[in-house]
Parts: C-alpha cells; structure tokens; sequence
C-alpha cells in the first residue's frame, strides 16, 4: 500500500506539494483553512472586476526559460495568454519629468545617460549587469534541495554559477537606495530607490528580472491570480489528490518524535506517514507544535528583528478606459503625505488595462500598494475606528488619484481595502506577510543557502513556502513545496520523478 503525506496549506507551496507528492506516488490530502486555494496567490471579485492581490510579473513563462518547467509539471500556464511589457514601470516627478525602467538594457542604458549623461560610468555598469544576469539560472539553485546534491551535483551547480560570482558578490550585496546614492543626478538619485517597488531590494534582483522580462520570461499570466492557482488546483486533482476545504489545521501530531498526523479545530483526526506544512511558519513552529522542536536560530527569525513586507492595497473599479496610460507609475511626491499613520514620499499606481478579463469593457481596474505597519492597524482592529481608517485611506488614494485623471473621483464605481490585517485573516500568515522573509541586501546570502526544511528533534515533517524561502515569489514557493516530496523520495529511497502536464487543447 503507498504511503501518505498531509499537506497543510493549500496555497501554491501546499498545491505544489500535492502535485508532486501524487506523481511519485503517495496518497495526498491537503487541508486549508480557506474555502478557496492559492493562499497569498489570489484574486478577489467585487461586482463587475476583479481585483489581483499578487503576481505582478511571473518567472518562467518562456518555454526553456528558467521556472518553466516547473509550470509545466503543475499545468499552471497551459493554455493561457502571457501578457508583456516592455518596461517595468515609471518614475514620475511633479514636474513631469519621467524615468522609464525598459527591461531592454541597450534601451535602458540609452535613456538612463539621456536623464543624466554625468553619471554614464554608473549606467553602463548597471545596464551590463541586466546583460549578465540574462542567462543566470536562479531555478537552478531551487532544482534540488541543498542537502541531496552528491558532489558532483555540487561541482556542477557551482560551475553553473561561477560566471556570477562576481556580479552576485557586487549586485546582491547592493540595495537600490545605496546604488541611488552614488549618483550625482538628483532626479535619479530620487527615482532609483524606486525602480524595483521598495529601497531595500538588492540591485540583483531588479536586475534579475528586468533580464527575465526582456526574455519574455517574466510575463502576467491572463486571468490573474486566483485562476493561476485554480489551475494548479485542477492539476493536483487530476493526479487523484484531495483537498478539504475551511479545515484548518489545531495541531500535528506527534509521537516519539514523529510527526503522524493533524488533528483539525472540529477535533477530527488525520494520520500519515508524513505531514507537509506550507502554512504559516510561527503557526507551525509555535501554535501547531507548542514551540517543541526549535532552536536559538529558529525563535530569533520571529523576535520582530528580521524585516517582513506587509501591506495594504486599496484597490478601485472604475468607469474609465485607461487602457492609453502606463500600466505602472510611481509618483515622487515633493511633500510628504501621512496615509495609514506613515509619511509617504512616492505612491505607486497600476492599471490593469493590459488584462481585459479583468474588468468590463471601457472600465479598468487600479491599485495602490504602500508598505504598511501591522501593528498600526491591529490596535485599532475591532473598533469603529478601524472602519474608519479603511474609509479615510481608500478617500486620500482617490483623492491622489484625481489630481492625476480629473474626473475620476465620481468615476469609482467600486473601492477595496485590504490591510495586513486582512491578510492575515485569509492566509493565517504571521502579521499578514506578504512574501515571508523580505528580500534584502542581509538576507541574500540566506536565500542562496537555503533554510532548513526541517525542524531539529522531530522527524516526518518537512516545512516549504516562502517562510523557508526568503523573498518569497511564487516560482520559488511552488519550487519549495517539490523539494519537500524530493526530500520524502530520498527518505524512503525513492527516486523522484516529474511529468508535464498535458495540454488542455
């Protein structure tokens, strides 16, 4: 009889667990506390639009291209349209001067040394950093857990990598805000912290995937986020999994160090041979397990010291065809604004014209993402006031927002709010991370090493999703939840095997 694993969380870790898990055999369940799967990968209707609350741009969706033959094991693109861009996004001051992130470098290069011909010899460097990183292969070192590689896979992996040694030393060792400073152009120095969403990413990640978008691999899946996820949904229960909805997990069991199982918060019981948790890492840890098996390192990732990405997004239906303006712009502000208890110095909007599924024909969808404190909202949460500031945040953005398209205030047919709060309500993510750990300068070392998937003292349970994946991103989520099953396979002497999904055509 084949063995069991239970699978907690069924957001594109948990999903991709099950998939894998089904393909090398095992009897897999997945248990979610949502009546819905994707987790954090989702989108959500609200009348007439819909309104995507997570993959801005997706790896591997250029056949070849790294991350794609991850998507073509789960079946997560086939037979949906891949939207591109040419340019990232925008960078607008309020005079109107413009700095355009084309994902082409000679492009960005050219245009660049237009805004600043001073500064050249720092353009050229960047640009030839995008060239450089056009071929880097980051599935590479999410191929295969880092504790079963043989030595030969070693030599291979680090032969693979060699010709990055010292971009990755120079570039990932370097934040936007810190490669800002080294300009003598001060729009620019004011534009670049920008350029890759937040100042603290480090400039080989934007680099990373300003090279993939001009790849083609780094498009917009059409349909947004929740039907990327329903696909894999669809897979994984093509291959025979089960997964049971609004059953969220109380506890795992364990016996003589071992986890057996999940007992759910209706008391029902459920036993396996293995348990896979891809559902929030300080729940697991802590809630699920009674903090039993931990470490120093481990209790520190969730002391508050550690940076963690939360955010509200105040997201709008509007009666407006926007389909001629940007689909990105982040708007430099020459007086601060205070928007949820914190003064904001550029404010970033994107219209979702580009996917014409997302909203009726002649209307369009905008979003406003901003960096948002947990902790401010959750002393107001379960009052009138938390209402209130919902109310008054979603009025400042669209008050923003007509100073750019008069008119558009009486246009907004329908308004969205969603704090960390909300996040964590859906997900049960620690203070609604986004993305777990958040990708900077101090945490890329840790990213490329890895973080065990494995807690010290307990066997049979394996942890995956962007909890054990710093910077999370949803390739390399759904990687994680593989490398747990290839971990299972090499526990029980399995080889591990993966096929693509048939095409639904």
């Amino acid at each position: 009889m084949s063995k069991s694993i239970i699978i907690i969380g069924a957001g594109i870790a948990g999903l991709a667990a099950g998939c894998y898990g089904q393909m090398n055999g095992y009897r897999t369940q997945i248990f979610e506390l949502h009546d819905l799967p994707g987790g954090l990968c989702t989108a959500w209707e609200r009348r007439d639009y819909i309104f995507d609350g997570c993959i801005h741009y997706l790896f591997g969706t250029a056949p070849g291209q790294p991350f794609a033959r991850v998507w073509e094991e789960l079946g997560a693109l086939r037979d949906r349209p891949i939207i591109h861009h040419a340019e990232m996004m925008r960078i607008r001051d309020s005079r109107g001067k413009t700095f355009i992130v084309y994902a082409d470098p000679d492009r960005l290069e050219a245009h660049m040394k237009d805004l600043a011909p001073a500064d050249a010899g720092l353009i050229e460097d960047f640009a030839q950093g995008v060239r450089q990183f056009a071929h880097f292969d980051m599935a590479a070192m999410q191929e295969k857990p880092r504790g079963l590689l043989s030595a030969r896979e070693w030599a291979h992996l680090g032969q693979k990598m060699l010709p990055y040694a010292l971009p990755l030393a120079r570039w990932g060792a370097m934040s936007a805000k810190g490669f800002a400073e080294r300009f003598s152009d001060p729009f620019l120095r004011r534009a670049i912290p920008q350029m890759f969403a937040w100042e603290d990413c480090p400039v080989m990640a934007g680099q990373s995937m300003l090279a993939y978008m001009h790849q083609g691999n780094a498009g917009f899946p059409a349909g947004a986020s929740l039907a990327f996820a329903r696909a894999i949904e669809k897979r994984y229960l093509e291959l025979g999994g089960e997964i049971h909805y609004k059953a969220q997990v109380e506890r795992i069991l364990v016996e003589d160090d071992r986890a057996v199982g999940v007992r759910l918060y209706n008391d029902e019981e459920h036993r396996a041979d293995y348990v896979v948790s891809a559902a929030d890492g300080k729940g697991t840890v802590v809630d699920m397990l009674d903090n039993r098996f931990t470490s120093r390192e481990l209790q520190a990732r969730f002391d508050g010291r550690l940076p963690v990405h939360t955010q509200l997004q105040v997201s709008l239906g509007v009666r407006r065809d926007l389909s001629a303006e940007p689909h990105w712009v982040m708007y430099l502000l020459d007086q601060p604004v205070m928007i949820a208890g914190e003064l904001r110095t550029a404010i970033g909007v994107k219209n979702y014209c580009f996917d014409p599924s997302l909203a009726p024909a002649g209307k369009s969808v905008v979003e406003v993402m901003l960096a948002s404190d947990y902790h401010y909202w959750q002393r107001i949460y379960g009052r009138k006031l938390y209402d209130t500031e919902q109310i008054q945040v979603a009025d400042q953005v669209i008050d923003f927002l007509e100073t750019l398209y008069p008119g558009i205030k009486a246009q907004v047919e329908v308004t969205d709010v969603a704090t960390p709060l909300s996040y964590e309500r859906y997900t049960g993510n620690w203070m609604g991370a986004t993305c777990g750990w958040l990708l900077t300068t101090g945490t890329m070392m840790w990213m490329i090493q890895g973080v065990d998937k494995t807690l010290p003292g307990l066997k049979n349970l394996y942890l995956a999703g962007h909890w054990v994946e710093p910077g999370g991103t949803v390739p390399i989520a759904a990687m994680s939840g593989r490398n747990a099953i290839q971990l299972i396979c090499h526990e029980d002497k399995r080889t591990f095997t993966a096929s693509a999904a048939a095409s639904a055509g």
